[in-house]
Formats: structure tokens, C-alpha cells, sequence
């Protein structure tokens, strides 16, 4: 093959393959002045597509979650993966060597009152980056582990740390959600009035219990067309992508597409039927 229909095959792979989402690395100011980085997925699209907005967990950042951020893409949506710097892996680390181990650092991070404000605030700070460039005619806030309680307390969850969310979405996804501890009072969410995603594996163990001390979280859930997805096998880890986490993914991809499209057409809609996976809604 000669070299010009080389360069046209790859071209035409670049176009095929650039009209699904293009990725960028931007760091927007929050309210206290700091920077919050952000990972953005931008579909492709000639009108203001959804806007879904993604919490990582406990020393996560702007640059992990990627299946889903690529998947959402491609399913029509503006996803950004928020960085929180304060609740990052060097303020970990930090809070690990303090505690004296992972499980203790970890502990320590998820109860501070401070972290989830300064999460708070990359929220607002990526909404407004967002809105400014178009007003999405539908926003979504999902989290995985420490995110999954950032989306519970912006939803309206009570708990013990005085922490309050604007809301201001119009759904939410909890990967990992966490059941009743030392943040959140048993019941936390029965006030939450939008719908929510839960979803957890039958090895995504907490602190505070196995996958059925998760599910209580969803169990409070009051709000119509809300959804408890169990993925048999799955681990914690999984649902940030590590490990062997592909069955992990790709359900999670399918019940997270289904669900938020199905909200967007004006109904709640049916969640397909996975192999290996248990679903509840009310």
C-alpha cells in the first residue's frame, strides 16, 4: 500500500474514532479561590448534550474512572471526572501515616467534615465551568466510594458532620453507597427526593460491613424510580475499574446508561437484565 492511502486510513480512523468524545485536562477556580482539575469528556454532539459530573473515591482524581467517562461520552453525554485535591492520594498518604494504617487513614479521611466541603466546592466549581459553556438540559452527579457519599449528602442524605449540598441535579448514581456509621445516622437517606442509582457487588465490603450494610442505604430511599443494582463477584476496587474488573464495568456501564437515558426521556424505565445481576426499585 502506498504511503497517501495509508494516511487516508488512518484519517479516517481519527475522524470515526474523534466523533465519539474528545478528552481534555482543564482546572477551573472553586469559591475559596483554589483550583479543582477536571477531566473532560466532551461528546460530539450539535446541540448541549446532558451533563454528568463524576466523583472518585478517597485518593482518587481527575484521571481515573475513565471507563465510564469514555462510555458516558460515547452514550451522548458531557462527563467530567472531578479532581479533589484535598481528599487525594498525598492527603492520604498523609492520613495514613498519621492513623497508622490504610484502614485508619482511610477512616479518618471519610469523616472529615473539611474534605466533603472542599468536594462541595469542586462540584459547584465544575457545574458552573460547565454551564457556562452550554445550560445541559439535564445533570447527573455519580460517585464511587467517598464519592458515592459526596452524591448521598449532595442528594440531601443526613448526616452527623453538619454538611449540606446545594442539590440542583436532577439524578444521582452512588457506586459503593455507604449504609449507617459514623457519618451517616441509619435512615440518612429517607429524605432524598430524586431518584438514585445504588449499585454494589456482593465482595464490595466497608468498613462498616459486607454489601448488605451498602444496601441499607438504599433500603432508606424513599424517592420514586430509584434502583439497587448487586453485581455478583463484584469488588469494591472494581467499580473504580481496578483489577479484574471487566464484568464489573461493563454492567455498570449498561444499568448507568439505561437508567439516566431512560430519566431523560421522561420515564423511569426498565433496567436491562444482566447475567449475575440482582435488581430492586421502587
Amino acid at each position: 500500500m502506498s504511503i497517501l492511502p495509508r494516511l487516508s486510513a488512518c484519517l479516517a480512523l481519527f475522524i470515526l474514532t474523534g466523533s465519539l468524545y474528545a478528552q481534555q485536562t482543564v482546572s477551573v477556580p472553586r469559591a475559596d479561590g483554589a483550583l479543582t482539575p477536571l477531566m473532560v469528556y466532551d461528546a460530539t454532539s450539535a446541540t448541549c448534550p446532558p451533563l454528568l459530573l463524576i466523583s472518585p473515591g478517597a485518593g482518587g482524581d481527575e484521571k481515573g474512572m475513565r471507563y465510564l467517562g469514555e462510555a458516558m461520552s460515547r452514550d451522548g453525554w458531557r462527563t467530567i471526572v472531578m479532581g479533589h485535591r484535598e481528599s487525594g492520594m498525598a492527603s492520604l498518604r498523609a492520613d495514613v501515616r498519621q492513623s497508622g494504617g490504610i484502614r485508619r487513614g482511610v477512616a479518618t479521611m471519610v469523616s472529615t467534615p473539611t474534605d466533603y466541603r472542599a468536594r462541595l466546592m469542586d462540584i459547584d466549581a465544575a457545574l458552573q465551568w460547565s454551564q457556562q459553556r452550554c445550560r445541559a438540559p439535564f445533570k447527573a452527579l455519580l460517585g464511587h466510594s467517598m464519592g458515592a457519599r459526596t452524591v448521598q449528602i449532595e442528594a440531601g442524605a443526613l448526616n452527623k458532620l453538619g454538611v449540606h449540598g446545594e442539590g440542583g441535579f436532577d439524578a444521582y448514581v452512588a457506586l459503593s453507597p455507604a449504609g449507617p456509621d459514623e457519618v451517616f445516622p441509619v435512615a440518612a437517606e429517607r429524605n432524598i427526593q430524586l431518584p438514585m442509582l445504588m449499585i454494589t457487588g456482593t465482595r464490595d465490603s466497608g468498613m462498616d460491613g459486607d454489601y448488605h450494610w451498602r444496601m441499607q442505604a438504599f433500603d432508606a430511599l424513599s424517592a420514586r424510580c430509584s434502583w439497587l443494582a448487586v453485581i455478583d463477584g463484584s469488588t469494591h476496587m472494581n467499580f473504580a475499574g481496578a483489577g479484574v474488573a471487566g464484568k464489573t464495568r461493563t454492567a455498570t456501564i449498561a444499568l448507568t446508561t439505561t437508567w439516566l437515558d431512560g430519566l431523560r426521556a421522561g420515564h423511569c424505565g426498565e433496567l436491562p437484565n444482566l447475567a449475575g445481576v440482582s435488581l430492586t426499585h421502587k
